[in-house]
């Protein structure tokens, strides 16, 4: 089955504006087709870009890893001052409820 849908490039990573129907692990094959830029902003800092009078910043670093004891104190400081839940959370971010 093939089929065309919307993705957005961020942090080196394409992620789909909608959901998936496709098994985990599922390989694809992608062919990018950039949509015409609308927003005149974006424009303008394309085209300042693609004369050189424009740089793009850096890639941002990859954060370094946490270990499990900063993992926790993390998530306890996050749960003191949350008003809902994280999978209230999660769930409200993805849209599905």
């Amino acid at each position: 089955m093939s089929h065309s849908i919307a993705a957005v490039y961020e942090h080196g990573v394409l992620r789909p504006l909608e959901p998936l129907t496709l098994p985990e692990r599922r390989t694809v094959r992608i062919q990018i087709l950039p949509e015409p830029v609308t927003d005149k902003a974006e424009q303008v800092m394309q085209f300042l870009s693609k004369v050189g009078l424009l740089t793009p910043p850096p890639h941002p670093p990859k954060p370094s890893a946490l270990s499990k004891e900063e993992k926790r104190k993390l998530a306890d400081a996050l749960a003191q001052g949350a008003k809902k839940s994280l999978s209230e959370i999660v769930i409200e971010d993805r849209g599905q409820w």
